[in-house]
């Protein structure tokens, strides 16, 4: 179970986790916590898949990649094998299995758009998944979500 200092290591780490040589150390600061008990506390918190992950998220476009979204009617026979070789390719970062008749859903980034195309039909041919819908963004709104823990 969390408790209040959980909480505030989680409501620290979301968009505002140090960039230094001792990150780990700077939260602690913050939060007069020792070094040792932050990351004690960040390993258990990820060992019991309440932290998934930390790492950073950049601005795709600033990086002159491209991103999109896509969705795919899957036959639930498919799904396993969709989902692998969809999640093979590195530049896929969200996969979703959603309800609803196109019940994958999922976020590729790549150099450009030719390379997502090129994928998708590859993805298609592998799996025999026809119906893959590519959605890229006309117009991208970024907002700041963090969760008050």
């Amino acid at each position: 179970m969390m408790d209040e200092i959980d909480k505030n290591i989680l409501n620290e780490i979301q968009s505002d986790f140090p960039i230094t040589s001792t990150p780990y150390y700077e939260l602690g600061k913050r939060l007069a916590l020792s070094e040792f008990e932050v990351i004690e506390r960040i390993k258990r918190l990820k060992e019991d898949g309440i932290i998934r992950r930390i790492g950073g998220n950049f601005q795709s476009s600033r990086l002159s990649f491209t991103s999109t979204l896509c969705t795919a009617k899957v036959s639930e026979e498919r799904i396993g094998h969709f989902v692998q070789t969809v999640n093979h390719y590195a530049g896929v970062t969200h996969n979703y299995l959603r309800n609803h008749i196109y019940n994958i859903w999922f976020t590729f980034i790549a150099k450009d758009m030719d390379f997502i195309k090129n994928a998708l039909e590859d993805i298609s041919m592998e799996t025999g998944v026809t119906e893959i819908v590519n959605l890229p963004a006309i117009k991208t709104f970024k907002i700041k979500v963090d969760f008050e823990v």
